[in-house]
């Protein structure tokens, strides 16, 4: 039988699954070979379809059709496929997709839905198509019950939780089974349904309310999404009511075999762990003197007769810094910690490091740690809840930014894309929010980083396509240039208005919106710009500074040493210099912070105005919440170029060269 394809509540966006987006399959005459739960799945879709707009569906039919799409399971498909992988052929007519596993059957009939009526357009042709990283996860911040300080999900722009209410699950899941489907869609297959920093409601999830967790696997299942849980470290004590967690010790590793057997018998394909230990307060092993090695090691052995996996986060630094302390330098801290421990985690633990040093900024350079442990499964994390990149109240895609950081290149002409062996992970940004992400346009991030992860090499712009073309099947052409209008550079018109040149953190504290230069500058978080009277700028050169520059190998060492070679969009974050310090474009540091901060006004007030013209050709309530965002990140564009721009003029004493109005 079909599975019937799951359908959200009454006013939930349809975002990028809209029906018309399958009127090229559901128009036609189809045929679905094989069996099993994700083949269900694909006929379903198909069906579905097909009873909106008209064409068939055959299930292995003995006739020889015609048909005009064949989706099926075949024994003759390259073993190179695997589970996810498909190929994609035309023929005499006909567009047939073949897969060894439900899974790529699925991604295959997405695939089809993203081309439309080009499917079906053409000559011969043939393709194989494969994802380039097994594991493309998403790690949902949610508190199962709200949490005093960060709320129902930390970090967290578009309402409350999706799997979570009340401290307990939902208990309608359709919402969550349409999720699965829009994850399928772009090629997600692994969620982390709860919060990193596990608070005690949730750590309960790992024993006696490990059902509910179940729960939302079971609803995330029929779309090939694996359901993985953030643990505490210190659940042996929590929990099990030991006297200890050291990751040595005989009872702390048969408590977490057994409960690791438990949660397998609840969910059978369960994905594994995903641990913050020793960061930001969390418990880890440095409180037995063990090595993150060991404490990772001993999830691995739990999960190892499963087939599960640890994901072991990277973001340990110390959090407790004196300001006035120059020798510290966070930026180093993940390096330090874990190239020594290289060659020592086990094969099923998946060591996650942070594109970038520090914390999700609007512009870092890539981690050194990325290119420094060939012999560490890693993966890498993105962030794609917009913690410090306007929270989504601001237009900012990052399929750009990220696709800078995955083309990034080391020493040995690896790309992290390549280095990823672990998989990509991204921090969500969705919640119970009618439009999924709060604000609409924010779904291009999530659908972007799913193509990304599948195929780390991908040109953006292409993906954004992809995304306008589903999102808005009907779209006449001034709509999708309207929307690439206010999109494309939408990052770095956000980066011009807030933090120039590579520097981080000029954010309001704790909430981390909105601008304030100084907000964590003397704090125990670390301290991110130095600005004085006579410049501005952290200094992490080997010859003078902290030495982070060195952590990297060939030539990007050699770049970053310098002020004469460092790349301008980077030069704060590695260099004290002068506010006359003359850039590669001719500016002075000064002069390039002031005509950024006014630049970035501008292009919010041009993409207001582009917006405004679109509104005959978008649906009304999506219009209005785009609009009424607009008018907040035009209100906050405006209070970062003045304050930033005032700070920097009181500091430097430098008037602006063109003479305009500085608060």
């Amino acid at each position: 039988m079909p599975l019937p394809v799951p359908v959200p509540p009454e006013g939930v966006d349809p975002a990028w699954l809209p029906p018309a987006a399958f009127r090229a399959v559901g128009s036609r005459r189809t045929l679905i070979r094989g069996s099993g739960p994700l083949v269900e799945t694909v006929h379903g879709e198909v069906d579905d379809a097909c009873r909106r707009f008209g064409g068939r569906v055959v299930r292995d039919a003995s006739d020889d059709g015609p048909y005009d799409l064949v989706l099926g399971l075949g024994a003759d498909g390259p073993e190179l496929l695997g589970e996810e992988g498909f190929t994609s052929a035309r023929e005499g007519g006909t567009t047939t997709v073949t897969a060894s596993g439900g899974r790529g059957l699925l991604y295959g009939l997405f695939h089809v839905v993203r081309l439309g009526e080009a499917a079906f357009t053409g000559g011969p042709s043939r393709r194989t198509h494969h994802p380039a990283l097994a594991l493309r996860m998403l790690d949902h911040w949610d508190n199962v019950a709200v949490h005093p300080v960060m709320g129902q999900v930390e970090r967290g722009y578009a309402g409350g939780s999706l799997f979570w209410r009340d401290g307990r699950a939902r208990g309608d899941l359709d919402r969550v089974r349409a999720y699965g489907r829009l994850l399928a869609a772009c090629g997600i297959n692994a969620i982390s349904v709860n919060n990193v920093n596990v608070h005690a409601t949730e750590a309960r999830l790992l024993t006696d309310r490990v059902g509910e967790v179940a729960a939302v696997a079971e609803a995330l299942r029929p779309y090939g999404v694996r359901t993985h849980l953030s643990v505490s470290f210190a659940a042996p004590v929590l929990l099990g009511g030991l006297s200890t967690a050291d990751p040595l010790d005989g009872a702390v590793r048969s408590w977490w075999a057994e409960a690791t057997r438990r949660v397998y018998e609840a969910i059978p394909d369960f994905g594994g762990y995903v641990v913050k230990a020793d960061s930001e307060g969390q418990p880890g092993p440095f409180a037995y003197g063990r090595s993150h090695a060991e404490g990772a090691n001993l999830l691995a052995a739990a999960l190892e007769p499963f087939g599960g996996t640890v994901h072991w986060r990277a973001f340990v630094y110390d959090h407790r810094q004196d300001w006035r302390d120059r020798t510290t330098d966070r930026a180093r801290a993940a390096y330090d910690h874990f190239v020594p421990l290289d060659g020592e985690f086990a094969a099923n633990a998946v060591l996650q490091v942070k594109h970038g040093p520090m914390d999700f900024q609007v512009r870092e350079p890539v981690s050194p740690l990325i290119g420094a442990v060939p012999r560490t499964r890693l993966a890498v994390e993105l962030q794609a809840t917009q913690e410090y990149t306007g929270q989504q109240r601001h237009v900012c895609w990052l399929g750009p930014m990220w696709s800078e950081v995955l083309r990034f290149r080391h020493e040995d002409g690896t790309s992290v894309g390549e280095s990823a062996r672990g998989g990509l992970v991204a921090v969500a940004n969705v919640g119970d929010d009618p439009f999924w992400t709060g604000h609409p346009l924010a779904q291009a991030n999530l659908y972007t980083f799913g193509r990304l992860a599948w195929q780390p090499d991908a040109e953006p712009r292409a993906v954004l396509d992809e995304w306008i073309s589903l999102s808005f099947p009907d779209a006449p052409t001034r709509l999708a240039d309207g929307l690439h209008a206010v999109l494309d550079g939408s990052w770095r018109t956000y980066e011009k208005y807030t933090a120039p040149l590579g520097v981080g953190f000029m954010v309001q504290p704790g909430h981390h919106y909105g601008p304030s230069v100084d907000g964590y500058e003397y704090s125990p978080w670390g301290t991110y710009h130095f600005a004085d009277r006579d410049g501005i700028g952290v200094d992490r050169s080997v010859a003078s500074g902290t030495g982070f520059a060195g952590q990297y190998g060939t030539p990007w060492a050699g770049r970053y040493e310098s002020p004469d070679t460092c790349p301008d969009e980077l030069l704060l974050f590695f260099h004290h210099v002068p506010y006359g310090h003359v850039l590669k474009s001719g500016k002075t540091v000064i002069q390039h912070i002031y005509d950024t901060h006014f630049e970035g006004v501008e292009e919010v007030e041009e993409a207001l105005s582009v917006w405004a013209l679109l509104a005959g050709l978008v649906d009304p309530a999506r219009h209005g919440r785009v609009a009424e965002r607009y008018e907040e990140q035009l209100r906050s564009a405006r209070e970062w170029r003045d304050q930033v721009n005032s700070y920097f003029f009181r500091k430097s004493g430098v008037p602006d060269g063109r003479g305009r109005l500085i608060h």
